[in-house]
C-alpha cells in the first residue's frame, strides 16, 4: 500500500475516533449538568444546550486527535 494512502487512512480513522469520543464526552458532560437532550420533549433550552455541548465535544475531540496524530509524525 502506498504511504500516501496509509497516511490518509490513518488520518480518517483518527478523525472518526476523536469525533465519536468527543461527542460521547460532550454528551456525558451535558447529562451531568442536567441537560439531557435525549429525554427532553421538544426544543427547549436544555435540549438545545445539550446538543450544542455534544457538537462542541465532537469538534474538540477531533481537533485533539488530529494534534496527537501530527505530533507522532516524523
Amino acid at each position: 500500500m502506498d504511504a500516501q494512502i496509509k497516511n490518509a487512512l490513518a488520518e480518517g480513522l483518527v478523525d472518526a475516533l476523536g469525533f465519536v469520543a468527543g461527542a460521547l464526552a460532550g454528551g456525558l458532560i451535558a447529562r451531568s449538568l442536567g441537560l439531557d437532550f435525549m429525554s427532553e420533549s421538544g426544543w427547549g433550552t436544555a435540549s438545545v444546550a445539550g446538543i450544542l455541548l455534544v457538537g462542541l465535544g465532537a469538534g474538540v475531540g477531533r481537533g485533539l486527535a488530529r494534534k496527537l496524530l501530527r505530533r507522532r509524525e516524523p
